[in-house]
């Protein structure tokens, strides 16, 4: 579909030679035709005006009407009386056709792990929080400014993460970022520049980490995961010394890093002058546990906190933010600058004016609500429908992990998207890939109560 300009139409891009080239109404109806050839206008799209674009190229009005009739004669162009000349509808584009790919069936119900409810972003907060931050951000706020984030943002992060998170952090720790892809991206380039050759990733464990240490160029190295979190004498003997952890609740598994192993795994970094680079990810949703602290509170020098809005907000907002010891602050505000001079401003302002407004926490006391009437919906359905199935992992987010039968996962999976019903395995969070012992991880953050209900009424037979 073509763009619908306003006003006297778009600019067009038309370089005239005033020597050597032939006649300027020749050159023009040439240009005009390749740009329709190429697909540059679109069929239906508007051409400026006779008299804005003469006056753009520097030539009279007759030659560019002139230029369009002739145009038009050959079928390229329709142009009519009192209204825009435009591509010809039918003008078919001389350019190589390209394979389109389909794209994927629609699901009626999508059970897909780590998605927030997308429906309840607080629009008409975030719209007050930017209208807010534009009236009062200063003109300097226009410019590119600090790499690391704007100082009012990082204060305001700083203080949250500190009471709500036990964080030890001040504004000048805090670097801030296009949400956790980035932030962890910018930690493991400066790493890898630091000499680091070897990254130590949860298995089974968010899929990402492997790839972005790859990206790094740092070697991933698989180290188990049990009931009480990463098993710390595997990551001994890893031969790592950075090692990426989801702390709070351990994605996929959902259970949570035991105080003994904290204060191992802090050992350990002090004895191979090691990382920990804690995902906080869903922290903030808890249900039936006491909130459990960021382990960067128990060694700022030691821990990096990565945090992001995404699962509390939404992730189309793209922002979040590094907590870094001392050191690495200067390298990971480098990797910042040289990968896009810095975060936007006026949406770093509006976050930290909806954060110290008090709207962000009532969001999230909201939303608590949501979730853990879908969690109880989740377990409910489950209990009626397949009351043999063990689930794990509830806690907090907004995951389950349902336990099949052996040699089940990828035929549950398949049988239930024939049934339009979204489910996903344990195996796509393995580095190797093995579905086994196999299991389900059940997102219910962007399902509906009635959804959830008929999504696993829909399954209850495969289960």
């Amino acid at each position: 579909m073509a763009v619908e300009w306003s006003g006297l139409g778009p600019e067009l891009l038309l370089t005239l030679e005033r020597t050597g080239r032939g006649p300027l109404g020749a050159q023009m109806q040439e240009q005009v035709r390749d740009a329709i050839r190429s697909g540059r206008l679109a069929a239906g799209e508007r051409l400026p005006s006779s008299r804005a674009l003469a006056q753009e190229l520097g030539v009279s009005r007759g030659l560019v009407i002139d230029t369009y009739q002739q145009l038009e004669a050959e079928g390229y162009l329709t142009t009519h009386a009192g209204s825009a000349t435009r591509v010809a509808p039918t003008q078919q584009q001389l350019t190589a056709p390209t394979a389109l790919q389909s794209a994927p069936p629609r699901l009626d119900i999508d059970f897909f792990p780590s998605l927030p409810d997308l429906a309840s972003f607080p629009i008409r907060d975030w719209t007050w929080a930017l209208t807010e931050a534009a009236r009062r951000a200063p003109t300097a706020a226009a410019d590119y400014g600090d790499p690391a984030g704007l100082e009012a943002l990082r204060t305001v992060i700083a203080s949250y993460l500190r009471r709500v998170r036990g964080a030890a952090t001040d504004a000048q720790h805090i670097v801030v970022c296009g949400g956790f892809t980035q932030g962890i991206g910018l930690v493991l380039a400066a790493l890898r520049a630091a000499g680091m050759t070897r990254l130590a990733v949860e298995d089974p464990g968010h899929p990402d980490s492997a790839v972005m240490g790859v990206r790094a160029g740092l070697e991933p190295v698989p180290v188990p995961v049990d009931e009480r979190g990463v098993v710390v004498a595997a990551l001994r003997a890893s031969g790592a010394r950075a090692v990426v952890l989801t702390p709070a609740h351990q994605t996929p598994t959902g259970v949570v890093l035991a105080s003994e192993r904290r204060q191992e795994l802090v050992a350990w970094a002090e004895e191979c002058d090691g990382l920990i680079i804690e995902d906080d990810y869903d922290a903030e949703f808890r249900y039936d546990r006491q909130p459990v602290g960021a382990m960067q509170g128990l060694a700022p020098e030691r821990v990096v906190n990565v945090g992001t809005v995404s699962k509390s907000l939404a992730p189309t907002l793209r922002l979040g933010w590094v907590v870094c010891p001392t050191w690495l602050v200067p390298p990971v505000a480098r990797e910042k600058q040289l990968s896009d001079r810095g975060s936007p401003g006026l949406d770093q302002l509006a976050l930290a004016t909806l954060i110290e407004s008090g709207r962000f926490d009532r969001h999230l006391r909201r939303m608590r609500g949501v979730y853990g009437s879908r969690r109880q919906t989740l377990v409910d359905a489950l209990a009626e429908h397949a009351p043999h199935l063990r689930l794990t992992g509830l806690a907090a987010g907004f995951h389950a992990v349902a336990h099949l039968s052996r040699g089940t996962e990828a035929d549950v999976i398949a049988a239930a998207g024939e049934r339009s019903i979204g489910l996903y395995g344990m195996r796509r969070y393995r580095l190797d890939g093995s579905a086994e012992p196999p299991a389900l991880v059940l997102g219910f953050g962007n399902v509906s109560e009635r959804a959830i209900r008929r999504g696993v009424a829909a399954i209850a037979d495969l289960l």
